[in-house]
């Protein structure tokens, strides 16, 4: 979806908030929630392999002398790899662009950094919980309850 159509369907610079959530049209949300699926297998390898190929390059750096501070490195890997690729300009990370969606604040504004790096922190907190992911089969706007938490939402990127 694009800037300008965001635009025109949000009420950009007022306070976020349920009354004041942006029109997004319904084709924006079409397959959401399938997509996401994918794209998160798709970032959890990306993310492990990273994780792995950091993990194991401190191992050796270190002699093995820093193994047991290394188990942490997995959430760290996740939080930065959420928070600079979603805040980047493609909005998305590369398993959520490969898929065709993008995440915006839901003021229609791309989302920061933090917006990216405390909603992929909420995301996996959720997993302790995975009923909390029912949520989008109850929200028309198909938002997770850390979508919710995090004010942003999921949408299609428009050609």
């Amino acid at each position: 979806m694009s800037d300008k159509e965001l635009d025109q369907n949000s009420k950009v610079g007022s306070a976020p908030n349920i009354l004041n959530a942006p029109l997004i049209p319904p084709q924006a949300l079409e397959g959401v929630r399938t997509r996401r699926i994918i794209a998160v297998c798709l970032d959890l390898l990306i993310v492990s392999t990273l994780s792995a190929a950091v993990f194991i390059s401190l191992l050796i750096l270190s002699f093995g002398m820093s193994a047991l501070l290394l188990p942490p490195l997995f959430p760290i890997v996740a939080f930065f790899y959420n928070g600079l690729t979603i805040s980047g300009a493609r909005l998305a990370t590369p398993g959520m662009a490969f898929m065709d969606l993008e995440m915006r604040a839901l003021n229609g504004a791309p989302a920061s950094f933090l917006q990216a790096a405390v909603h992929a922190v909420l995301f996996y907190v959720t997993w302790l919980l995975p009923p909390l992911l029912l949520a989008s089969l109850f929200n028309k706007d198909k938002r997770c309850l850390h979508d919710i938490i995090a004010d942003v939402i999921v949408i299609r990127r428009s050609n």
